[in-house]
């Protein structure tokens, strides 16, 4: 029994040891999502804490590669410690309710989702305020798919339905069978052509902010905020199948 248990721990160091550099990767790609002053030693400090506590419970009898499994630990660890930190105000936590209150309310009216220019109008500002403040929420939203789905606080996050399912080792195999996935790739499918190959591009063929920019040819801020109306876009969507 001693000898086991001495294994397991070999075992869990060398994970560990053998995925360091996946921590440094991660922090990297996650720069832009993350406030100044988050420096990269908290990512990486936060990351480090994800990784030990991904070589803690990986279950190899699940069928998944740890390395997968060990990115949504360190991903969730490093955003786990933003909401530690508190950056977002009161006052971007009323902002992305309002939005998301509204464009579940045009939408509803609508039968479709609302337009920049109708959810400007709706919230009785101009186009370019209401874009302004899609680019202030757009970390706030990051953050948030690290939310259970439920509101609960418990239980399956958001982001876990948007991983690559064309990877055999995606952690979306493992939940297959749920109906959520199944929600998530049919309401991708109904989302404003733009806002369907942002999320397409950054979340299932991992390209930065930037690169997504290049390839639709707008400015990095544009897609800020195409990224942070479709976020509130798909949780509104899938908490209101959910519930």
């Amino acid at each position: 029994m001693i000898y086991q248990k001495q294994q397991q721990a070999e075992d869990k160091s060398k994970l560990i040891r053998d995925h360091l550099e996946l921590v440094d990767i991660l922090v990297g790609r996650m720069t832009t999502q993350v406030p100044t002053f988050m420096n990269r030693d908290d990512m990486r400090s936060a990351g480090m804490m994800g990784l030990i506590d991904a070589a803690n419970k990986f279950d190899a009898s699940k069928k998944i590669m740890f390395k997968t499994f060990a990115e949504y630990r360190i991903r969730g660890a490093i955003f786990d410690e933003m909401r530690k930190l508190d950056w977002f105000s009161r006052t971007l936590r009323d902002k992305q309710n309002r939005l998301s209150r509204t464009m579940a309310s045009v939408e509803n009216k609508l039968g479709r989702p609302p337009s920049e220019e109708e959810m400007a109008q709706a919230m009785d500002i101009t186009l370019e305020e209401y874009q302004d403040m899609l680019t202030e929420v757009s970390h706030l939203g990051c953050v948030s798919l690290h939310e259970a789905l439920d509101n609960s606080g418990e239980g399956r996050q958001f982001i876990e339905s948007l991983t690559d399912t064309r990877a055999d080792s995606s952690p979306v195999n493992i939940f297959e069978n749920n109906e959520i996935t199944a929600t998530i790739a049919d309401i991708l499918k109904n989302l404003p052509e733009k806002e369907r190959l942002v999320i397409s591009l950054y979340y299932y063929e991992e390209l930065t902010q930037k690169e997504i920019a290049e390839v639709l040819g707008v400015s990095e801020g544009r897609i800020s905020q195409l990224h942070s109306q479709a976020l509130i876009n798909l949780k509104n969507k899938v908490q209101a199948r959910v519930h």
